[in-house]
């Protein structure tokens, strides 16, 4: 009961960090509620199953707060790194992967079909790139991107209606994987570690990125690649622990 008392009384803390992001008293406690449901045992976490276990009437209000209500994400996301880096630094890992989403409509914002581990296929998907960190104490996600195909960013109508920033132009995973590196240590995250799959280790700018920054690394890289150690960072084959 203690246990359960005190990760009630930190989630109450970071609620409080994040707050005054949120203009309105309505916006805070909307948020609030839909953390709670994303960390409840909710079978589906959709806008309907949500609202039910905040006792909302409909999920209106949930949905206005992640489509129409005005805050700032990345400001948010500051806020929770700032956090974990308080909480669970120094010394981490971060850690560098993407993940597929399925989706059966076109409208999402960076839907297409596209090859996600999710399934292990191509499917329609929308795919994300998040960096998390771990230590000793606990691991969290600390950052996200949200990958968009040439199909998305050349079509500047469509981008508008799935409200995709005007400025925002094609990127390659590596190249958001690299963006996110740099914001955390920006931000003086703790990490003394990168590590990340052959997707991002095959990358020659990721890993040369990682050194400029005296950040020891380990990373999978294709099997053509020589395993070899420079200035203490080391680059695994991907046989090597299998």
């Amino acid at each position: 009961m203690a246990e359960v008392e005190g990760w009630a009384a930190e989630l109450e803390s970071v609620f409080a960090r994040v707050a005054g992001r949120f203009g309105r008293a309505d916006l805070r406690w909307r948020m609030r509620d839909y953390v709670r449901g994303l960390l409840a045992p909710v079978g589906r976490k959709n806008g309907w199953q949500l609202a039910e276990y905040a006792g909302h009437r409909d999920p209106a209000g949930l949905q206005h707060l992640l489509n129409g209500a005005r805050w700032d994400a990345d400001a948010v996301r500051d806020d929770v790194r700032a956090y974990v880096a308080e909480r669970l630094g120094p010394d981490g890992v971060l850690i560098i992967d993407d993940t597929g989403f399925i989706k059966r409509g076109s409208t999402s914002a960076g839907v297409s079909r596209q090859y996600t581990g999710t399934p292990g296929k191509i499917d329609n998907c929308q795919t994300g790139v998040f960096a998390a960190y771990a230590t000793a104490h606990g691991r969290a996600l600390v950052d996200r991107e949200l990958y968009l195909p040439k199909s998305w960013t050349k079509d500047r109508e469509r981008c508008q209606q799935a409200k995709v920033p005007d400025d925002r132009t094609f990127a390659t995973k590596g190249e958001l994987a690299k963006a996110m590196v740099r914001r955390c240590l920006a931000a003086g995250l703790p990490a003394s570690w990168v590590t990340a799959d052959e997707a991002y280790g095959q990358d020659w700018s990721f890993r040369r990125l990682l050194e400029q920054h005296n950040l020891g690394y380990v990373v999978a890289v294709p099997k053509s690649q020589q395993i070899k150690s420079l200035a203490g960072v080391w680059r695994i084959d991907e046989s090597v622990g299998r």
